[in-house]
């Protein structure tokens, strides 16, 4: 079978170039025996290919360029004819025998036909509904139009203007189409290993409804609600919604359609769809999900003759400091729903019936609609609030307005008859309330403490750990020291290009302008404070799923262990150089800036690249300093050689200093409980290279979320005497409230 088809037997979670986002989580899953429907992909490769024999390309960057987002009827004219050009555009007749060969291998019978991009499903940004998918398509020609359909999507409105917004380039996102076996769901639904409202991570939450799950995700149905302990999977709470009528299977002939609405039977209309046993069964299956991926999920799936299959499964890309429980607020209200996304808000009402309608939403307003399709983001990003007559919690409204952090209330059955347009409301997202009036919550005792939070001076350093350069303005306002760890993976991947392939194409000046403007993103923001920045570390896995990466590097068994960090820079200099040259253009404006070298395992390689950035100007001094991070056991053993190199600082990599030293793969599941910072033998390491660093007048650092969940740990660390702890941006308040604490106990 030709690479343009891959089965997720043959797909891990490292392949989102080559499958998406979608594709290669259902790929790790099979492997991981997780009960998935089988199926196959269309790759990325086969999308590319056809832009490229099609011919349509140029046509379609010229119908881009001169597009304002913010035009909503040009964006929908825009993407109507690039549709259309692709839909126009035949698949190449060898692509199409090989995706009809497959469904025959899959058994034939229906078929769900899903978009798979390469920048969907990320921890930094969900891609939420941006492409389209299609279910029950049954024959081989239906099923190759279903693909080019795909490939179509990804020019729906809502995919161009989420790309501008998140600052991806139209064709460097590519579409991958898997294709599973179709289940019919007796009844299916969403599963958050997270509670997506108050981000509590001990609790499960399970969203259930009879049917085919795009009845719940599409905001058409209201579901079950069911709250489950994490860690003893006793049932917290539940909330039954009556269902009238269910998406299922089209049996009929007269209709082309492939999916219709039934009634459910009036006897079960009010009935749980889950019994207790089902819940905690369900649960189960989430939990063992998230403890593959270390990393709470957003999971989808379906019943079928008595088993649960699990259909998609995403990170959460919302979680947020723990919401301290908010007080009543005493008036008027005007409407119940479900609490889908925290907050308060006042604004005029402007009810919305069609996505047409939606220039009529301006800054500030309140969108109340019947339920919101991906076509609404943009209207979506200018409300101040979003009120829904249908959705769960799981529904695209409340997913996005998570994305959003703006309130929203869904499921409230009446919005759009009861409220009226453009008077004054506000809404309550935390506890799912809609009043009359602009009304305030007054501050409690909890929040004032949560604002002193952000106010607390240490005299460890509190960093934050930052990629994405869009956010840099936003968390740059924080209460925080610096960047500890800016990491150049994603830049890179925005840039999309193996830098050898740059090179060779003559194309090294444009390598070195994109990362400059990432860059100084980073360091215009946090100025003075400084910005670390990690150079590059892909592995060569990463390498190989950029363009032309394959012609570049070599398939390993263990890229974890194998060509990355400190052995590249002294083997490929010319790479580097392209960093370096970067690096220095940013320094000619902010000299905040300054480098850290990742994964050094001997004390000649740290030696040979401090030679080479030295050579290409940035030498150490008042105002450059260099770090390097301590990943490798053998950093902790010759750690005051590598010292004596001449260096500033020091950063534990906590997550690889792990592995390395228990012999343990941070991504197993089966040895999660084994991986632990706590050990003792990694306590041992981090004192060591703490205090070894402290007695040469060499700053340390730790970079990893272990301090923010181990109070005692950060004790450790405190006492020891580091000199920074580098967090994700969600834990900056918590960590710097556990730093104060034990800096007090210590009487520092």
């Amino acid at each position: 079978m030709p690479d343009t088809i891959i089965w997720f037997k043959d797909i891990s979670k490292e392949d989102v170039a080559i499958v998406g986002g979608k594709g290669a989580n259902l790929g790790e899953m099979t492997r991981a025996n997780i009960p998935v429907p089988p199926g196959f992909v269309v790759s990325v490769d086969a999308y590319y290919n056809f832009l490229k024999k099609s011919d349509i390309t140029d046509d379609i960057k010229n119908l881009l360029e001169s597009l304002d987002i913010e035009d909503t009827k040009q964006l929908q004219r825009v993407s109507t004819m690039i549709k259309q050009m692709i839909l126009d555009s035949p698949i190449m007749p060898e692509l199409a025998v090989n995706i009809k060969e497959a469904y025959k291998q899959l058994g034939e019978g229906p078929v769900a036909v899903r978009s798979s991009a390469t920048a969907e499903d990320l921890p930094e940004a969900s891609f939420a509904g941006q492409q389209s998918t299609f279910l029950n398509i049954e024959g081989s020609d239906e099923v190759v139009t279903a693909v080019l359909k795909c490939w179509a999507s990804l020019f729906e409105p809502r995919a161009i203007f989420y790309r501008v917004q998140q600052g991806f380039d139209h064709f460097k996102v590519g579409i991958a189409v898997p294709v599973q076996r179709m289940l019919a769901s007796v009844t299916s639904g969403v599963l958050f290993t997270v509670e997506p409202v108050t981000s509590n991570t001990k609790q499960i939450v399970i969203e259930a409804i009879y049917g085919l799950g795009e009845g719940l995700v599409s905001g058409e149905v209201t579901p079950d609600l069911y709250i489950v302990d994490k860690e003893n999977f006793s049932i917290v709470s539940k909330r039954v919604s009556c269902q009238k009528h269910q998406l299922s299977r089209n049996l009929g002939s007269s209709s082309k359609e492939s999916n219709t609405w039934q009634p459910v039977d009036i006897s079960q209309q009010e009935l749980p769809k889950l019994s207790d046993e089902e819940i905690i069964q369900l649960s189960k299956i989430g939990k063992q999900i998230e403890d593959h991926y270390n990393f709470p999920q957003d999971i989808e799936w379906a019943k079928e003759n008595g088993r649960y299959f699990i259909v998609q499964t995403r990170p959460v890309t919302t979680i947020k400091e723990s919401i301290e429980e908010e007080p009543e607020i005493n008036a008027p209200v005007l409407l119940h729903g479900v609490a889908a996304s925290p907050g308060l808000a006042s604004g005029p009402v402007k009810i919305i019936y069609q996505a047409s309608q939606l220039d009529r939403v301006h800054l500030g307003d309140i969108l109340v609609t019947e339920m919101t399709t991906p076509d609404f983001v943009p209207a979506m990003k200018k409300a101040a609030a979003i009120v829904t007559d249908r959705g769960g919690r799981t529904a695209h409204a409340a997913i996005v307005s998570r994305e959003l952090g703006i309130p929203c209330v869904v499921g409230t059955d009446q919005a759009t008859k009861t409220l009226i347009d453009r008077k004054i409301i506000t809404v309550d997202g935390s506890k799912g309330k809609v009043y009359s009036g602009k009304v305030a919550r007054r501050i409690t005792t909890t929040q004032i403490s949560n604002i002193l939070r952000e106010s607390i001076v240490t005299k460890t350093k509190v960093y934050v750990n930052l990629a994405q350069p869009e956010l840099a303005d936003m968390i740059a306002a924080r209460n925080v020291d610096g960047v500890g760890l800016l990491r150049a993976e994603f830049i890179v991947a925005q840039i999309g290009e193996h830098p050898c392939y740059m090179l060779k194409q003559n194309k090294g000046n444009e390598f070195v302008d994109k990362l400059y403007d990432g860059l100084h993103a980073f360091a215009k923001a946090f100025y003075p404070r400084p910005v670390i920045y990690r150079t590059t570390d892909f592995k060569t896995n990463e390498y190989r799923d950029l363009i032309g990466g394959s012609d570049f590097e070599e398939s390993e068994e263990n890229p974890m262990i194998g060509y990355r960090g400190a052995s590249r820079y002294v083997t490929d200099i010319d790479s580097f150089k392209l960093e370096t040259e970067a690096i220095k253009r940013v320094r000619k404006q902010y000299k905040n800036l300054h480098v850290m070298i990742p994964f050094v395992r001997t004390v000649e390689e740290l030696k040979r690249t401090k030679a080479i950035l030295e050579q290409e100007g940035l030498i150490r001094s008042e105002d450059f300093k260099l770090w390097m991070m301590v990943e490798v056991p053998s950093n902790i053993f010759l750690m005051e050689k590598f010292l004596s190199v001449g260096i500033d600082g020091i950063s534990i990599g906590s997550n690889d200093l792990t592995q390395l030293i228990l012999g343990v793969d941070r991504d197993s599941a089966r040895l999660a409980s084994t991986f632990d910072e706590r050990n003792e033998a990694v306590m041992i390491a981090l004192e060591r290279a703490i205090t070894v660093a402290k007695s040469m007048g060499v700053t340390a650092s730790i970079c990893g979320q272990a301090p923010s969940v181990y109070p005692e740990l950060t004790e450790k660390l405190v006492s020891w005497g580091i000199t920074s702890i580098s967090v994700s941006p969600d834990m900056i308040g918590t960590t710097r409230e556990i730093i104060a604490k034990a800096e007090a106990k210590l009487n520092r």
